[in-house]
C-alpha cells in the first residue's frame, strides 16, 4: 500500500512539473511573440509596405524614420522583411499543376 502511495505521488508531482514547465515551451512563446506582432502597428505597417514592394517588384529599402523609438523601428524591419520574404517566395514558388498525378 505504501508502495502504491509513493508510486501515485511521484506520478502527481511530475505531472504538476510538467504543466509549470508547459508555460515556458517555444511553441506557446512562438505564438505570444506572433500576437504581439501582429497587434504591432509598426510591424503591420512593414509587412504591408513589404509586401507592396515585393508585387511591385522593388528592391527592399526599409525606411524606418517615420518611427520615432529603436522598439518601434526594429518593429518596422521585422515586419518589412518578413512581408517582403513571404511575398516574394509566394511569387517564385512553383504553381501547383491541377489534375497532375505522378
Amino acid at each position: 500500500m505504501k508502495g502504491l502511495f509513493l508510486a501515485l505521488a511521484i506520478v502527481v508531482g511530475v505531472a504538476a512539473a510538467s504543466v509549470f514547465q508547459g508555460n515556458r515551451s517555444p511553441n506557446v512563446t512562438g505564438a505570444q511573440d506572433n500576437v504581439k506582432q501582429i497587434t504591432d502597428g509598426a510591424f503591420r505597417d512593414g509587412l504591408y509596405l513589404g509586401r507592396l514592394a515585393s508585387e511591385r517588384g522593388f528592391q527592399p529599402t526599409i525606411a524606418t524614420a517615420r518611427w520615432v523609438t529603436a522598439e518601434d523601428r526594429a518593429s518596422f524591419t521585422a515586419g518589412y522583411q518578413r512581408g517582403y520574404n513571404e511575398s516574394l517566395a509566394s511569387r517564385t514558388a512553383p504553381a501547383a499543376r491541377i489534375g497532375h498525378v505522378e
